[in-house]
């Protein structure tokens, strides 16, 4: 079988600026050095680019996750051009694709199935079909922000002058051209372009899967700490229309926190947050699955399985009775026919059906982690008489 044709201007544009940063940059270092200000130029650049395509071309316009004031989708269409991964329009028609074909290797453009390196950049250097639509009839809504089409036109000399034009005006600026050109330029665009790619290689192949083991996605916290909080994968796959990657408030991510900040300055609405009560549901699905696959090993499997069935029914229950009386609470808020008495004891009935349900879920795990422990115990006996 005959393999697509290579795309020699991808190739060029990783290999001239790979080199520059593995040869150029110790070599530089070594000869001129790199002083403070440099560095802080790189790293503010490598996070104006990593945050323009997580909060822009990824939450913003791939998932419609909120909405956004015109000064900051501009800022964000100039940021993800300084990134150079393609236009809005190109890289939220892959996106789309690849989440409606997750892990197809024919219709996923990166799909993971195909191995690290294809889903890590292999797919950008050759013309694979994948299901490309130059029409990008699957951004429909994109073709009518003015900003997206702007920058989609106009792609290439935007990319061009950026990815010039910053390098050597802070060249001219700091007084040390080839030093700002070899940092801002060519290790500021070789790092932001490897951080992002980890998102479609590395996140589909290392990690957990807490809530959805229906594709390859995972959540890892290290990755998360290198992508701007893109690394909450698993999460992401299951509710991609979510603005937060990381909903707890310990996990990393900015993004979610950038977003957030805007919505209180107003420049940012309608952000979308998944129910409480789906999150939950899939997560006790899931480790349902989990549990259930190892107790099935041993012995009385059939008894301890009905056990967690009956729990799981019961956890299911207590989420189901929340998520109606919360559903209630809310509607009654809305409307101004409803007294205000009626409305807080529909409060305080949401509040009791939360500890209610908060105790179920406490219990539920307990016995998740009885049973797990059950299994090892079992097969660390195996292994002795063995």
């Amino acid at each position: 079988m005959q393999k697509p044709k290579l795309i020699w201007l991808n190739i060029m544009v990783f290999t001239i600026t790979g080199l520059v940063t593995v040869l150029g940059v110790p070599a530089y270092a070594l000869t001129h050095g790199f002083d403070g200000w440099q560095i802080a130029a790189m790293l503010f650049g490598v996070a104006f680019c990593e945050i323009s395509i997580t909060a822009g071309y990824h939450r913003l316009w791939s998932h419609k996750a909120y909405e956004a004031h015109w000064t900051v989708r501009a800022i964000l269409a100039i940021g993800g051009t300084f990134a150079t991964q393609n236009s809005i329009l190109h890289w939220a028609s892959d996106h789309r694709r690849h989440h409606r074909y997750v892990d197809d290797k024919l219709k996923d453009p990166y799909s993971a199935k195909l191995g690290f390196w294809h889903s890590h950049m292999g797919w950008m250097l050759r013309e694979y079909d994948a299901g490309y639509d130059p029409e990008y009839k699957n951004c429909r809504d994109l073709q009518n922000d003015p900003i997206v089409m702007w920058q989609h036109r106009h792609y290439l000399p935007l990319v061009l002058g950026l990815n010039f034009g910053i390098p050597v005006l802070l060249g001219l600026w700091h007084g040390d051209l080839i030093g700002m050109l070899i940092l801002v330029g060519a290790a500021r665009l070789v790092i932001s372009h490897h951080l992002t790619f980890f998102i479609n290689s590395l996140a589909h192949i290392w990690g957990s899967q807490p809530y959805s083991d229906q594709n390859s996605s995972r959540d890892n916290g290290i990755l998360a700490f290198l992508t701007m909080g893109e690394g909450y994968h698993n999460y992401h796959h299951s509710f991609q229309r979510d603005y937060r990657n990381g909903i707890r408030w310990y996990q990393f991510d900015p993004t979610k926190w950038l977003i957030r900040s805007l919505s209180w300055t107003g420049l940012a609405k309608n952000l979308y947050r998944t129910p409480i009560e789906k999150i939950e549901i899939s997560r006790a699905q899931m480790l349902l699955n989990t549990t259930t696959r190892r107790l099935a090993q041993l012995p009385q499997a059939d008894v301890l399985i009905s056990r967690l069935q009956k729990e799981y029914e019961v956890l299911m229950n207590r989420i189901n009775e929340f998520s109606m009386a919360r559903r209630q609470w809310l509607e009654a808020s809305k409307t101004s026919v409803v007294e205000s008495y009626d409305i807080e004891i529909l409060k305080e009935k949401v509040k009791a059906l939360k500890v209610n349900l908060l105790q179920q879920k406490k219990d539920w795990l307990l016995l998740n982690e009885k049973f797990n422990q059950s299994v090892i115990s079992a097969f660390d006996r195996m292994t002795t008489s063995s």
